[in-house]
């Protein structure tokens, strides 16, 4: 048995009377919030990065594929061709990908006019990210003839020209010659991204196929979604290299172009990198708190102690011994805080997470609500490695417990 745990979880941490003394009190409030805001941090800056990045993605794709113009002569249509499946299905990262057209266009009412792009929503995934930031009517579905007509444009948008659903704009295509399809408004959609959100609208592809004099197989990229986003840029290296096989067999006529997620919203992901260093400091931050704390709450344990431990090394009880018991008292205090703050913090996120309750202004953030993402294991990595590291400061301050002598103790 280990005896110095053993009285370490049976010696009171009572002092003149009261339940706990000031000290441990303060000890254990600064370590459960330090908790606190160490996982309020992760939480926050793991949302941010969850929130852009779907929102990068959202616009994107994983990974995109575009014919690339090797001269004045060449246009930039992509044609997916059995040769160019067959590449892409070779590929074990690829989940799925889908054809897409996109094309400059004007709209214009009698009072205003906007440039903007049109975007062929066919991707099924970019079709559920617009989808799931519809303010206004509904998303129509584009695999139907019928909605060939129909557009979906953003808030900015709509405030600009003064749109909303269910109005008629007129569309100038700007391709070889001028062409006009007048279009009805059926969504309007918000993701607070303004720089897509000012120059993207979106329509059904065989519409951009029609206005560009595409056949069904052609279109202006290849949007690819994968199993796994966070092996982008080794998928990416991946599919570059297969398609450069493929044009020097002799299997593939043109080069093209392959880009991702990451290198389109390199801007959106600097600044989350820049996050992730406010997490660090604050980790470092609180972690000095709670450590400084706890430190001075041995020490005034052992000062409300004194007696006891005169008593233990009158009856032999050697340093080694009473140095671990205030340490397990001690880390103890901490195991009591670090529970308390994050079962505070993790009722606070949740609710954070389902109610969307403290706001954020979408001009500065891109998002209209604080983002939260909690990942326990992460919070279970955070808690352990807080109490280890705890557990060797306190190796320090225990060492005042040599320098009472039982003499001065027993004779009080």
């Amino acid at each position: 048995m280990n005896l110095a745990l053993f009285i370490a979880r049976r010696l009171s941490l009572a002092a003149g009377g009261r339940r706990s003394s000031p000290a441990v009190r303060v000890a254990t409030v600064a370590v459960a919030l330090s908790v606190a805001v160490m996982m309020a941090s992760i939480a926050v800056v793991q949302g941010f990065k969850k929130e852009i990045t779907d929102r990068v993605i959202g616009f994107n794709s994983h990974i995109s594929i575009y014919a690339e113009r090797m001269s004045d002569r060449d246009d930039n249509v992509i044609t997916l061709t059995p040769t160019l499946r067959a590449v892409l299905d070779e590929q074990p990262d690829i989940a799925t990908y889908s054809l897409q057209a996109m094309a400059p266009a004007v709209l214009k009412t009698p009072d205003d006019f906007k440039g903007v792009y049109l975007k062929s929503l066919a991707d099924p995934a970019m079709s559920t990210f617009i989808g799931a930031h519809i303010d206004e009517g509904t998303l129509p579905d584009f695999t139907d003839p019928a909605n060939n007509n129909k557009t979906v444009i953003s808030r900015i948008v709509a405030r600009q020209l003064g749109l909303s659903t269910g109005d008629h704009i007129d569309t100038y295509f700007i391709t070889d010659d001028v062409r006009v399809r007048r279009l009805e408004i059926a969504a309007i959609f918000n993701t607070h991204f303004d720089s897509y959100d000012n120059v993207l609208i979106y329509g059904s592809l065989p519409l951009l196929q029609q206005v560009g004099a595409l056949d069904s197989t052609q279109g202006t990229s290849l949007q690819v979604t994968l199993h796994d986003f966070t092996q982008v840029q080794p998928a990416t290296t991946g599919l570059r290299e297969s398609l450069l096989h493929a044009l020097a067999d002799g299997r593939l006529y043109r080069h093209y172009r392959v880009d991702n997620a990451v290198n389109q919203g390199a801007g959106y992901f600097r600044w989350l990198s820049l996050l992730d260093t406010n997490v660090i400091v604050i980790i470092v931050l609180m972690t000095v708190v709670a450590c400084v704390t706890l430190v001075s709450g041995m020490l005034i344990i052992i000062l409300d102690k004194k007696s006891f431990i005169g008593l233990m090394k009158a009856l032999g009880c050697p340093d080694r011994k009473l140095r671990a018991i205030f340490i397990y008292l001690t880390l103890r205090v901490s195991l009591t805080g670090m529970a308390a703050g994050t079962l505070l913090m993790g009722v606070l996120l949740w609710i954070q997470h389902a109610a969307h309750l403290i706001p954020l202004d979408p001009e500065s953030y891109y998002i209209d609500y604080v983002p939260v993402s909690i990942n326990w294991p992460e919070i279970l990595i955070l808690n352990i490695a807080t109490f280890i590291i705890a557990a060797l400061v306190l190796l320090v301050p225990s060492s005042f417990v040599a320098r009472i002598s039982p003499t001065e103790t027993m004779s009080r």
